[in-house]
């Protein structure tokens, strides 16, 4: 999982290297997570552009793609894709595990898996604001669905600054005894058979 010098960002990490079920690992230049790009300068941009990105895909909330917007918003390559309901501070989410997030967002982590699997050919950058909570969630249902081992995912997962391996634990279990697990959960979520497919093309 290397750790990306891109100027600007303190949380950029390529995917690839994480084995997967069969004695594969996950491709390089397949998948990426960052943090918010709010910082980003012409260099840190650059980097980004030269390392082959095809897609990068939003997972914040509405509002704060308005009040902070991306410098990339105006890209073709730009997606803005919600990934999780936005709380109103009621909910009482569980410092452990995402299970609620996972229970009331099927549909909008169904429509980030989708980005995903229709992105053109070459990278796919995914970032929400500190690239923890809402991309670390997107990252487990890929890399899961990948063939990556729950271990090998809580261990990026923890790679995030104030995250424990835990909380991704607990939460692919939670997908587990609730749903049958990720891939189930993901089709009766909306995502179509094709589209796993192709997020495990992308991917392996």
């Amino acid at each position: 999982m290397p750790r990306l010098r891109w100027p600007d960002l303190c949380n950029a990490r390529d995917l690839g290297g994480i084995a997967t079920s069969g004695g594969g690992q996950i491709r390089e230049h397949s998948l990426v997570r960052t943090d918010n790009h709010g910082r980003l300068e012409p260099a840190g941009l650059a980097a980004m552009r030269s390392y082959g990105v095809s897609r990068i895909i939003d997972l914040r909330w509405a509002w704060e793609a308005s009040k902070y917007p991306s410098p990339l918003a105006a890209d073709k390559r730009y997606r803005l894709v919600p990934a999780c309901f936005d709380p109103t501070g009621d909910e009482d989410i569980p410092a452990d595990s995402y299970r609620l997030m996972v229970d009331a967002s099927r549909d909008r982590l169904a429509a980030a898996l989708a980005a995903i699997a229709e992105a053109p050919p070459g990278a796919v950058v995914l970032h929400c604001h500190a690239g923890r909570d809402r991309t670390g969630l997107v990252v487990a249902l890929v890399l899961r669905l990948a063939g990556a081992s729950v271990d090998s995912i809580a261990a990026d997962y923890a790679l995030s600054e104030d995250s424990t391996p835990a909380t991704m634990v607990n939460t692919l279990a939670h997908l587990e005894a609730e749903y049958g697990g990720v891939a189930k959960y993901l089709i009766g979520s909306g995502v179509t058979p094709a589209q796993l497919a192709a997020v495990r093309a992308r991917l392996t």
